[in-house]
């Protein structure tokens, strides 16, 4: 009887260490497996920032890195997001805006990757060419610093003022010596532009809200930036995580052959590689 009884005791505790060790087995190889995938949540605007993204999470996923986007529509709140960590990287601004936005803030971000260009132009529901623009005509221009002064450039590139030689990058409508039209300007939010277009003679908007307001620049621009624009769109990321091994794989798969092939048809010019 007690041998019986102790031969049952030593089954159970096998049993149980048994199962114990079992447990403890798949327990490691779940983190073991979870250590293996790497989650990057990357901030964008909707056109073309989140659909290029959208084109690259096949490629991050043979990589092990699962790509979740958050869509944002202004230009403040992504850099915001970024600097405090609830965001990895965002993808939707051109190198000057990044440079201002963080010596204005005192924010210690950086960009690892520039992707493309989005040539910035003029559009119109009234008119069709610079020959229409008469005496005191309404022209917006987007009221952040970095693309107004682009704005403004534009227009000066095509004759329509002349600005101040020291200007700069951040010429605002103050900078203007010349203005043969006696044009006016109201200076308006960027995503806000498509919409004021019934409201004024022309407005100056950038690709991706002319884009989303079913604009075809090479088409509807009535006159447009170059490729040569030195505005490239950049995967921007903070200084710490710029040698980060994930973020410099979404890096890589952003400009990509497959991508540069996608941009190339998709936008048909309105937007350019820059790789």
């Amino acid at each position: 009887m007690f041998r019986n009884k102790k031969f049952l005791i030593s089954i159970v505790l096998l049993v149980v260490v048994g199962l114990a060790a079992g447990c403890g087995g798949n327990q490691g190889a779940q983190k073991e497996v979870g250590a293996e995938k790497t989650t990057l949540t990357v901030g964008a605007t909707p056109v073309p920032h989140t659909e290029i993204l959208e084109k690259i999470k096949p490629i991050l996923a043979k990589e092990g890195i699962e790509l979740e986007i958050k869509e944002f529509t202004d230009y403040v709140t992504p850099n915001i997001a970024l600097a405090d960590g609830s965001i990895d990287a965002n993808f939707f601004q051109h190198v000057p805006y990044l440079n201002d936005f963080k010596e204005e803030r005192d924010l210690d971000l950086t960009y690892i990757a520039k992707v493309h260009i989005e040539p910035m132009g003029l559009y119109s529901k009234k008119i069709s060419s610079l020959d229409e623009i008469e005496d005191g005509a309404t022209i917006a221009l987007p009221n952040d610093v970095t693309n107004e002064g682009r704005s403004l450039l534009l227009l000066a590139e095509h004759g329509l003022i002349k600005l101040d030689k020291d200007a700069g990058l951040k010429a605002t409508p103050v900078d203007i010596v010349e203005n043969p039209k006696n044009l006016k300007f109201e200076e308006i939010a960027a995503a806000q532009l498509p919409r004021v277009l019934p409201d004024v003679t022309a407005a100056v908007i950038n690709t991706n809200y002319a884009l989303e307001a079913d604009l075809v620049p090479t088409k509807d621009a009535i006159i447009m930036e170059g490729s040569e624009s030195p505005y490239a769109n950049v995967l921007a990321v903070k200084m710490e995580d710029k040698d980060n091994e994930a973020l410099n794989k979404l890096a890589d798969a952003l400009t990509s052959k497959p991508v540069k092939k996608f941009i190339q048809e998709k936008y048909k010019g309105s937007i350019v590689a820059t790789f």
